[in-house]
């Protein structure tokens, strides 16, 4: 049976999870054109548009993970986002979904344009793009380690973000120089990172009517060519968000609760934490942009810990709440000073 049969007699909505996860990517069937990122996608060509960048539409086509490959200046789009039932898988395994609404999925495609430009018009191999944001030829890093206190980059996607990569530091950039209504100038004004946007303001005026030499639309890493089951795709992908965390003190979680007697009759600790566990994990996640299947891990060695050490409930449950969130807030700022963290995009 080819291919096209194949996923002609797929139906996502019918199948139950067990088999769904069965299902190996290439066999999904699975199109950007006609759903919610097509517009997404044509809205970004209307930003560009307005921007006076009239010869380049970058092609997006269906891949696992969002990424622009370098020579080709088009962006792969992960198949999650292309069918309401892989939203809700994605969302079930990963806790989240990157680029699951309009907002997030305008700011990774603003990126993911940046290096698109950049790859359409060679724009890395200019004597002043190497001066601002380094050598493009750099070894591209496995892991990062960001200074959050760094006023020599701009702040677009989370964990600091251009910090990992000249590469990135360019697309972040361009990403925040487009975003329509963008106040770039007052809100970066004393920042050595805003002349690398004043750069990329002329640079665009430049060569925004010029055919870009580089006009390859070919489909890298396509899903079609992707053989992996969902169930393999998601046990490797959940590996990567698995951080070598380090351990919780005792004393932090005694400031939360408590193992006196006088509090046996309370809530264990535990059976609270597992009842805020969303609302920790997102809020900790939204504050600090690191991924909420992270968060959750170390909320589940919170739960275990607290079992351990027999905690209960010592305070209000709006009070524990609250500073349970401050506290893994704390614990995740001093992580992602003094560790590194591994590239998505």
């Amino acid at each position: 049976m080819s291919a096209a049969a194949r996923k002609s007699r797929v139906r996502l909505g019918a199948l139950s999870e067990e088999k769904l996860l069965d299902l190996r990517l290439c066999d999904l069937p699975v199109r950007v054109d006609g759903t919610w990122v097509q517009r997404c996608v044509n809205r970004l060509y209307e930003e560009l548009e307005v921007r006076g960048i009239t010869r380049l539409r970058p092609h997006v086509w269906p891949g696992i993970e969002w990424f622009s490959p370098d020579g080709v200046p088009g962006i792969a789009a992960p198949f999650y986002l292309l069918h309401p039932r892989l939203i809700e898988l994605e969302r079930k395994n990963m806790l989240t979904v990157e680029g699951g609404g309009e907002t997030s999925c305008m700011r990774i495609l603003r990126h993911e344009a940046g290096h698109c430009i950049d790859t359409a018009y060679r724009l890395h191999r200019r004597k002043r793009w190497r001066q601002l944001f380094g050598s493009f030829t750099v070894q591209y890093p496995d892991t990062y380690r960001p200074d959050p206190s760094s006023r020599n980059y701009v702040l677009h996607l989370p964990l600091y973000y251009a910090q990992a990569h000249p590469a990135e530091d360019f697309a972040e950039t361009f990403a925040v120089w487009l975003t329509p209504s963008s106040r770039w100038r007052q809100q970066y004004r004393g920042w050595p990172a805003l002349r690398k946007l004043q750069y990329v303001d002329e640079l665009m005026a430049e060569i925004g009517d010029e055919t870009p030499p580089v006009r390859s639309t070919r489909h890298m890493e396509p899903l079609r060519e992707i053989r992996t089951t969902l169930r393999e795709h998601y046990r490797q992908k959940r590996m990567l968000y698995i951080e070598d965390w380090p351990e919780f003190y005792d004393e932090d979680l005694h400031r939360l609760f408590s193992d006196e007697a006088v509090y046996r009759e309370q809530p264990t600790a535990a059976s609270f934490l597992r009842a805020h566990r969303s609302h920790i994990r997102r809020t900790v996640s939204d504050w600090t942009g690191v991924h909420p299947y992270t968060i959750d891990q170390v909320l589940g060695d919170m739960v275990d810990r607290c079992k351990e050490l027999k905690l209960r409930l010592a305070v209000p449950a709006a009070d524990a709440s609250r500073d349970a969130v401050l506290m893994v807030t704390v614990q995740t700022m001093k992580f992602i000073s003094g560790s590194k963290h591994r590239i998505p995009l």
